[in-house]
Parts: structure tokens; sequence; C-alpha cells
């Protein structure tokens, strides 16, 4: 199992927020809400944790999204990358896997240039949906969303979303709230917090 150092995680995307994921030219503005699975098994109270495997394409039923991924890494500036466009979703590859041991980050754009991106009814999520991670081991990490949250980007919660957890968790990020025509970009971030339940 990969280890990454906690601060990596937590200041990589605490400036993602910064750096925003709206257009000039919005869409309505998103306002208020395989190869062996496992390596370690599961203790009977919990699911079983995964080992480290890139995703490869994010399934939200509920949403209609199918989108393949690609990596985020650090841009030279030190803040995260974000997807290209509005057509694919990234994984932050400073970030557990999903399925791992820890918080899995998930982004991608809730609009691009008037169209809808791929996280764009991400706001509309509810607990209990499922998040389907195909992997490139060839499982599917299977997570049920806990709950929804949206946070201004100046009082995002920093430790809350990426800290340490006990657990392999998922985080899905997207923009969200009111658009500012000033900056081009949306003030609030959408937060999806989903928890590891199954392996196929």
């Amino acid at each position: 199992m990969r280890l990454r150092p906690r601060h990596l995680v937590a200041g990589a995307a605490a400036a993602l927020l910064l750096a925003g994921c709206g257009t000039p030219q919005p869409a309505t503005p998103a306002p208020a809400p395989a190869a062996a699975p496992a390596a370690t098994p599961a203790p009977a109270e919990g699911p079983t944790v995964l080992t480290e495997s890139r995703p490869e394409r994010v399934i939200i039923p509920a949403l209609g999204v199918d989108s393949a991924m690609m990596d985020l890494g650090l841009q030279p500036d030190g803040t995260m990358e974000v997807p290209p466009d509005g057509t694919t979703a990234g994984w932050y590859s400073l970030s557990p896997t999903p399925g791992e041991l820890g918080p899995a980050v998930l982004a991608a754009h809730v609009d691009w240039k008037g169209e809808p991106g791929v996280f764009y009814r991400l706001r509309d999520t509810e607990p209990g949906d499922e998040v389907r991670v195909r992997r490139e081991d060839g499982t599917t990490a299977v997570f049920t969303v806990g709950r929804v949250e949206q946070y201004a980007k100046d009082s995002f919660p920093t430790d809350a979303v990426y800290g340490d957890v006990d657990a392999a968790e998922l985080r899905m990020i997207t923009c969200g709230g009111e658009f500012d025509d000033g900056t081009g970009n949306y003030e609030d971030n959408i937060v999806v917090y989903a928890r590891l339940t199954g392996a196929a």
C-alpha cells in the first residue's frame, strides 16, 4: 500500500479550491443541495480494503454519470491540476487509489463553456446512492454515499475533507453555489463523502 504524506494531499487539494472550476459561460449555476480484489480481509463489521490500483472509470447510476478518469497531479505553482475540459473526471494521484485505506479524491467540472460537466448533478447525490470505480486491476470498488455538503471556498474544512480516516473512503468534489462573473468562478464547493461497502 502506498503511503502519501497527508500535508501533500490536504495542501494541494486546498489549492484546487482556490483555482475554481467555473467558466466564463456557465450552465445553470449549481445551487445548494476484477483481479483479486482484496489485500486484507475485512473485519466482520466492515468492508474489504483493496490494494493499490489506479482508477479508470467512475460510475454514479443515480446521476447518469459514466466517465473515464485521468490522473491529476500538481502544477508548477503547487496547485492541483483540474481536468482540461468538462468531459472527464480526474483522480488526484497523491491521494490513495479508490478502495485503499484513506480518502481517495476525485474531481470534475460542474460545467464547461456553457455545457454541463461530468459532475453537473453532483449536488443531487443522496445518502445511500452508489458510486462504482473501475480500477486498472479489473476490480470495481463500490462506495455508498454518506452525505453531501456545500462549503464556501473561503471557509473550506480542509482537514475534514482530506484528513486521515480509518477506512477506505471517497471524496468527490466540484464547484457549486453562486457564479461570480467577476472572477469567472463559483463561490462554493460541493463535496460528496462516501465509504467503501463492497468490491466486484
